[in-house]
């Protein structure tokens, strides 16, 4: 059976992030939709203009393996003060589903009660945002996975955190295949 991946789209996004997600998950053959918090297209932090495949109302966490929010400022912000995304996000999370954020967007989390108790990462400077939520904060780990949450820094760990969630979904064959297709296995040190 095919995995399914949410990813949100907020006016901000940080563009390395969401488009390495939904790239790297569809080598892996995971259904990935991007979703929007409002309908048309939604412009990134650096002027990069996405479609999304839904309207956040179009959604129910039911259809999902994972549900992702990737960063950007102020893409961040605009997806928890979103009510919607905070409600799927908890959801999800309640249903043991895979939740995940990178860069900023682990303060989704947090604001969420999903990060209470657990490892987790986030962009550097923002560490008191985990704190206030509960989460346990792991070193400059790139990318920490506790249980079903997986946190990461930014956008230079975009390929490693994505690499990380596509082994929690399919076959670790299918990942080392594409972790090896685009390089990401060569040993560039960060």
């Amino acid at each position: 059976m095919l995995k399914k991946a949410l990813v949100f789209l907020a006016s901000g996004f940080e563009e390395i992030e969401a488009l390495t997600i939904v790239d790297i998950l569809r080598r892996c053959r995971i259904e990935t939709i991007l979703v929007g918090l409002k309908t048309g297209l939604v412009e990134g932090a650096h002027g990069i203009r996405v479609i999304p495949d839904k309207f956040i109302d179009e959604v129910e966490v039911d259809e999902f393996d994972a549900i992702i929010c990737p960063g950007g400022s102020p893409g961040f912000k605009n997806l928890r003060e979103n009510p919607r995304v905070i409600e799927i996000v908890k959801e999800a999370h309640e249903q043991n589903k895979i939740v995940a954020a990178i860069c900023a967007a682990p303060t989704v989390l947090s604001d969420a009660g999903v990060i209470r108790g657990k490892m987790c990462t986030i962009y550097p400077g923002m560490e008191n945002e985990l704190i206030k939520g509960g989460g346990k904060l792991k070193g400059r780990d790139l990318v920490v996975v506790d249980e079903n949450v997986i946190t990461s820094m930014g956008p230079a760990t975009a390929i490693v955190f994505t690499l990380k969630l596509a082994e929690m979904l399919v076959e670790k064959k299918v990942v080392a295949e594409i972790t090896k297709n685009v390089l990401a296995d060569i040993g560039v040190k960060f």
